[in-house]
């Protein structure tokens, strides 16, 4: 998927600003499909307007600037659906804390461990956000399937780092020192 699919399947739901697209690929219902930057979205409705799969109308706000809304069109809804047709794309994973597990050996046993219950933490966090997800909204069949999806990777992966974690932490020095990685 790319930023244009994106944006239209927001705008597939409801009406939209650039910055309301840009918040739900951040911290809302589409963070977990791609990555989209300021930098990316607005030239992506630029051209879906330009295309006419969008259209924009400028809203004035007491107080504030006015904003630009997005809305999809009829040639956008079809377009949207059409890019559903595609073939997928490779998925994209990326994670700091397996940057961390990879160089454990360099660190000491402690901090490692450390941080493994603070990705442990932050994994319990986020399925529970999951499961609020579930009971405070009203999701569709669709919605549902996807977020349990993303449960079950996660349980998957808390598992595994919490039957394996002592082996990293093994891995790791007893004792480090930054000295120790100038040498």
């Amino acid at each position: 998927m790319n930023v244009r699919t994106v944006c239209l399947s927001i705008l597939y739901e409801d009406d939209a600003t650039g910055y309301e697209i840009r918040r739900l690929c951040v911290e809302g219902d589409c963070s977990y499909f791609v990555e989209a930057s300021f930098g990316s979205i607005y030239p992506a409705l630029a051209k879906l307007e330009a295309d006419g799969l969008v259209h924009s109308r400028v809203e004035r706000q007491d107080g504030k600037p006015s904003k630009k809304v997005y809305s999809i069109t009829g040639a956008g809804r079809a377009a949207f659906i059409g890019a559903l047709h595609e073939p997928l794309g490779e998925e994209i994973f990326r994670s700091p804390f397996l940057l961390f597990a990879r160089f454990a050996h360099l660190l000491p046993a402690d901090l490692v461990e450390t941080r493994l219950n603070e990705y442990l933490e932050h994994m319990t966090q986020s399925k529970k956000k999951m499961e609020d997800l579930i009971a405070e909204r009203s999701c569709n069949a669709s919605d549902t399937w996807v977020i349990n999806y993303g449960r079950a990777i996660m349980t998957v992966g808390e598992q595994h780092l919490r039957s394996h974690m002592q082996g990293l932490i093994k891995l790791a020095k007893a004792e480090s020192t930054l000295k120790d990685a100038a040498e």
